[in-house]
């Protein structure tokens, strides 16, 4: 048999694509940038230059790529000043991003991601005068921030991200798409929802705002129409609780896509999930992922036929994960899953899941329904009846049943939640 051996080099350019696309993009143009004309003709092509990603995660947070002064000098003072205008979007972490974007000019650069960002950092990217009337102001269309937030003291901790924001929204004008999310993903942002503290934080050319804050109350100010022009907003909660006035109940006639979800569960799904939505009269997509307390029956099919659907003419795709559950004095109380299923014979999502779980020992019922493939982040008290599937978008699960887990049941829960962050255990059998 003979063997030949074959150069990088003699690779053809088409291989050399597919190889380097496997790889990161600063990992590419750092190695291979200057080694050749020809390998710096690929590597400067637009699937690696037009997208920069300077972080990457850790088990609770962002950190930098740059790791040594060596490297990131080296892409500031050569490797940037080649790609500079093929550059459409560059995700920076607080400690560098001042640097690179003052680095060289971007005429092309439409998109941000601003990671860990606290109020000094904010204040001294808005206090550049070169950024605040150049970059800010004029090109900046969609901005993704992640504020990190230590402040140990409650109201600091509010103070903090309500001046944040107020920096970066009073700079950028031209903004079209945000997404505002604390650095750790089981924390919620915590403005205060006040033209005090929170002048600016307002815009005529927002479309899409998403952002995960404290409670109902927050949502509700999100729509009282600071935001006039927006046509999407996907919001999720840590609580809904029962405000004492409930304002700002007009129409909302400009939003055509709407997500809910809710990190605890809600007692109030008649009273404040329900008006909500019919607010919204030109809807044509709704997320709605939420666990509730009910009276007497719990939400299937004919419920969201009769409350949502039918309401909203628009309407043409509703994805939900709706966990309900209510306490009994006996099991003749609780339908069942077969009972449950025919609820959604007629729906055109075809593909819904329910099942109902009976515990004798809390005299409480409860029912899973949800559409499938699932974007719920949360899923809540999963049992012994957990139906399987892939769940690539729930990050926080919590599993509870009167009936011992075994070691196979965990093996489920592992390969259908890949990416979840937080665990919840509760089983006194086990």
């Amino acid at each position: 048999m003979e063997y030949s051996c074959v150069g990088f080099n003699d690779l053809p350019d088409e291989i050399l694509m597919i190889i380097f696309k496997k790889m990161n993009n600063f990992e590419v143009l750092y190695s291979l940038q200057g080694v050749n004309q020809r390998l710096n003709k690929i590597v400067q092509d637009s699937p690696f230059t037009s997208r920069w990603t300077f972080v990457k995660r850790c088990s609770d947070n962002f950190i930098d790529v740059f790791r040594y002064n060596m490297m990131f000098n080296r892409f500031c003072s050569q490797i940037l000043p080649e790609i500079h205008d093929k550059i459409k979007w560059l995700d920076l972490e607080s400690s560098s991003m001042n640097n690179v974007l003052c680095a060289v000019d971007y005429p092309n650069l439409y998109g941000l991601g601003l990671y860990n960002i606290n109020e000094e950092s904010a204040r001294s990217l808005i206090t550049d005068e070169t950024l605040s009337s150049g970059i800010f102001k004029n090109q900046i269309r969609t901005l993704f921030i992640t504020i990190d937030n230590n402040d140990d003291s409650y109201e600091g901790m509010f103070l903090w991200s309500t001046r944040i924001v107020n920096y970066i929204l009073n700079a950028c004008t031209s903004i079209i798409y945000l997404t505002l999310y604390e650095s750790l993903y089981k924390n919620r942002v915590r403005l205060l929802f006040d033209d005090e503290f929170l002048p600016t934080f307002r815009s005529s050319t927002l479309l899409k705002l998403n952002i995960r804050v404290q409670c109902f109350d927050d949502c509700l100010y999100l729509l009282d129409g600071r935001f006039n022009q927006l046509h999407t907003l996907c919001v999720d909660l840590v609580h809904i609780n029962h405000p004492e006035e409930i304002k700002n109940q007009g129409d909302l006639p400009n939003l055509k896509c709407f997500s809910l979800s809710c990190y605890l569960a809600i007692s109030f799904y008649d009273e404040l999930i329900l008006p909500l939505l019919y607010r919204m009269s030109n809807l044509e997509q709704l997320g709605l992922y939420i666990a509730t307390t009910m009276n007497t029956t719990f939400i299937d099919g004919n419920h969201l036929k009769r409350d949502i659907i039918n309401r909203m003419s628009l309407l043409n795709q509703f994805t939900f994960y709706i966990h309900s559950f209510i306490f009994i004095s006996n099991q003749l109380y609780c339908p069942s899953t077969e009972n449950i299923q025919r609820t959604f014979i007629d729906f055109l999502n075809n593909n819904i899941i329910s099942y109902v779980d009976y515990f004798p020992e809390a005299k409480q019922c409860q029912c899973h329904i949800y559409s499938y493939p699932s974007f719920t982040p949360y899923y809540d008290n999963i049992t012994n009846n957990f139906p399987g599937g892939l769940y690539k978008y729930v990050r926080v699960i919590s599993l509870f049943d009167e009936y011992p887990f075994e070691h196979e049941f965990f093996l489920r829960i592992q390969k259908s939640f890949p990416f979840v962050q937080e665990l919840i255990v509760i089983n006194y059998k086990s």
